[in-house]
């Protein structure tokens, strides 16, 4: 029997953060339908972390795969999702919790946001497009670094007048300052990718930020559902099995 996956995202008070989330997996479940995927979430949403494991517990399984969906190596991946594993463990001595790798860096992210950015209108060929590619931001610099090298990646296979990274919290630089370079560069129109996995406070956020500083700015959607992404989710959950020293490090 294949241990169940356990995708835990970070939870949000807005509730189409949580349906988008439960859409992803269910693109997850029909890619692998002799797979038991369950949902989890860290904070802010049910049904939270420690208690999917307790009811893979409870079902019978003696290993789970926790799979964070999570795009980079910050605080959530290195500190939150240790410590509920291992209260997990601590009240489950029998169940093994093996934790994936986070989703990012990997090409099929930069592929999703891609997409839904050229989905949005977003036009590859234009010289007067800057084009930000909006993060959550976070205080570990490697997770900003993450998204800033996406948006260099796109930068050279575009004619566009220049693509930069932007957060909505913690880091630099914010929409405001971000759009003020790009037109500095000759942008004359504004795009804004998205680097989340839903919708919620933080991509209203930028949004906001950019049609107040922008006029008519495209603006793309989170990656949410897309086909790549789930792929991904299920790649994270057999390197798992195929790497039991991961079980409790990220």
């Amino acid at each position: 029997m294949t241990a169940p996956l356990v995708a835990v995202a970070h939870g949000s008070r807005d509730p189409r953060s949580a349906a988008t989330i439960h859409a992803l997996l269910d693109v997850v479940r029909a890619k692998r339908p002799d797979l038991d995927v369950r949902v989890a979430f860290l904070d802010l949403s049910a049904p939270r972390l420690g208690d999917v494991l307790s009811a893979v517990h409870g079902d019978g399984h003696d290993t789970a795969v926790v799979v964070p969906l999570l795009l980079g190596r910050a605080f959530h991946a290195r500190v939150d999702v240790p410590a509920a594993v291992a209260e997990a463990e601590r009240r489950h001595p029998r169940l093994q919790v093996r934790v994936s790798d986070v989703l990012g860096p990997d090409p099929r992210l930069d592929a999703a946001a891609w997409r839904r950015l050229l989905e949005a209108g977003a036009d590859p060929e234009d010289p007067e497009l800057g084009v930000l590619l909006a993060g959550a931001g976070s205080s570990h610099a490697p997770a900003n670094q993450l998204v800033a090298d996406v948006a260099e990646r796109w930068q050279e296979k575009t004619s566009w007048a220049g693509a930069m990274a932007t957060f909505a919290a913690a880091a630099d630089p914010a929409v405001p300052a971000a759009i003020e370079r790009l037109r500095a560069r000759g942008a004359r129109r504004i795009a804004v990718a998205s680097w989340f996995l839903a919708p919620g406070l933080l991509p209203d956020r930028i949004t906001a930020q950019a049609r107040a500083h922008a006029q008519s700015p495209v603006i793309a959607t989170p990656m949410a559902d897309d086909e790549d992404l789930a792929e991904l989710i299920t790649t994270r959950h057999a390197e798992a099995l195929g790497t039991p020293h991961l079980s409790v490090a990220l």
